[in-house]
């Protein structure tokens, strides 16, 4: 469903059609939140919050206010200041369970990858995670929402709050610095 029939649905009947913006975008900003802050129990509250933020609103908004709503870039903004808040907040160390060394979720590989195949996969995963973890807030969000959300400039600038310009400085600074740490990164040889 594209964003203009579901902004057509959310205003004549928001409940019905909330369901439906819910399952086209959750799994976008389920990874957008994983790339902001690391962890995946963090980005599903910040996904779930982000959600039901969305629903609070539009249940106040008129239904030509929700008609003119650029869906994808209102989403994503939502979720970007969900996960700021929660990163100024410092939270305890919780130990999980029953996942990877790493205390994230081991990647789903293809039955026909061989096993050093897919170790080298989900390393080099780990190692770009964590790279991007590294990055300044500012080149993070752009960056993660221009390369891994697929947005285009225009939509950042709108759920940042920030000039084209500035965006489009942001994630090429964001790229040199990934690409510059990338380098540093000793290859795995086995």
């Amino acid at each position: 469903m594209c964003d203009e029939d579901l902004r057509r649905r959310l205003a004549t009947d928001l409940d019905a059609a909330f369901e439906q913006l819910v399952l086209a975008y959750q799994h976008r900003l389920f990874a957008f939140a994983l790339r902001i802050c690391g962890q995946t129990q963090d980005a599903e509250e910040i996904t779930q919050d982000a959600l039901l933020r969305a629903y609070r609103a539009l249940s106040t908004y008129p239904a030509q206010r929700i008609s003119a709503l650029a869906v994808r870039p209102w989403l994503f903004q939502i979720t970007l200041n969900v996960a700021r808040n929660r990163l100024r907040t410092p939270r305890p160390f919780i130990e999980p369970l029953g996942l990877g060394d790493d205390g994230g979720i081991e990647p789903r590989a293809a039955a026909r990858d061989q096993p050093a195949q897919q170790y080298e996969r989900a390393e080099s995963e780990r190692e770009l995670a964590a790279v991007i973890l590294r990055l300044p807030d500012r080149y993070r969000a752009a960056v993660v929402l221009r390369h891994v959300a697929g947005l285009g400039y225009g939509e950042i600038a709108a759920i940042t709050g920030q000039p084209v310009g500035t965006i489009k400085a942001n994630v090429h600074r964001g790229v040199r610095i990934l690409r510059s740490a990338l380098e540093l990164v000793p290859s795995k040889v086995g």
